[in-house]
């Protein structure tokens, strides 16, 4: 957890720390600061801010390119405050073109994240696992990443070049495109809604000399392979982008149903953690603390 007055910790950093190191790193998705806390709590040792979360989370609707930039970097904002941990966010395209790119980098970086993904997609974008994409030409989304290798600040950020174009264009398409990204200056590739093992094995033997991601997109097109699998396979980093955010969902359809059932939630609460137990996950102790040091007026 971050400390309100403590040193931030460089996140980009850390990030290319643990990505040299044996471990696969398994990022849980966050949509918002409190997820984030708790996915540090946890003890996982990277978050990644999810776009499907955000929007649900911000407007309540589905990912379809609804957030602006300017949204989901607050959002990367938000939970960057809260954890010490590095924060993998999710940049859609870039928001346009190269100029749009290179603002976006700057502002993520600025945001104090240590990674984001662009991906090939046609603005407004669209979940990764829906149906209906569409994908720029190759030499565009080879462009944006070329912009925005240039536009970082810190050479350690990482840029994650995603790819949608298995669903589009097929597999063959969605490895070439992979290469010119590598080539135009990405860090770790990402190659979105690879549809069986054999696809995911192929991806994996084609990319042995640069860091993977897998996208452990829970309901979504991808076999669910094991950590001990995706880390056979040479993948450097996992994130599963909405667990948290269905388990919430589930949890808070349950306690409503209670509460309408009962009339009150007397009962519901006893399952619950208690009011006291919550004000310390998010901090209370501390400005407290910071109150008696430096006063409350």
């Amino acid at each position: 957890m971050a400390d309100l007055l403590g040193p931030r910790v460089p996140g980009p950093a850390r990030l290319r720390e643990l990505l040299a190191g044996d471990e696969l790193i398994v990022a849980p998705g966050a949509y918002d600061a409190l997820s984030a806390r708790l996915v540090e709590a946890a003890g996982f040792p990277a978050v990644y801010m999810t776009g499907f979360g955000t929007t649900a989370s911000l407007l309540g609707r589905p990912d379809v390119g609804l957030l602006t930039m300017t949204e989901m970097v607050q959002a990367a904002s938000r939970i960057r405050s809260v954890v010490e941990v590095p924060v993998i966010a999710d940049a859609d395209t870039g928001y346009g073109n190269a100029l749009n790119v290179i603002r976006t980098v700057r502002e993520y970086e600025a945001a104090g994240v240590a990674a984001i993904h662009l991906e090939d997609q046609v603005a407004p974008k669209r979940s990764g696992h829906l149906e209906g994409k569409r994908v720029v030409p190759a030499p565009t989304m080879v462009d944006r990443l070329r912009a925005a290798a240039a536009a970082r600040s810190d050479p350690g950020f990482l840029l994650i070049a995603r790819t949608d174009a298995r669903a589009v264009e097929g597999l063959d398409a969605a490895i070439d495109r992979a290469r010119r990204y590598r080539d135009a200056g990405a860090d770790m590739l990402f190659v979105e809604a690879l549809q069986s093992e054999a696809e995911i094995e192929r991806v994996a033997e084609t990319f042995r000399d640069v860091p993977l991601l897998f996208n452990w997109a829970e309901g979504g097109k991808t076999p669910p392979l094991g950590r001990d699998r995706l880390r056979s396979l040479g993948f450097r980093l996992v994130i599963c982008p909405i667990s948290t955010l269905l388990a919430a969902t589930e949890a808070m359809r349950a306690v409503l149903a209670r509460i309408a059932r009962d009339g009150t939630p007397a009962e519901a609460v006893r399952e619950l953690p208690g009011l006291t137990d919550f004000a310390e996950l998010v901090g209370l102790p501390e400005v407290e603390e910071i109150g008696d040091r430096f006063g409350n007026g």
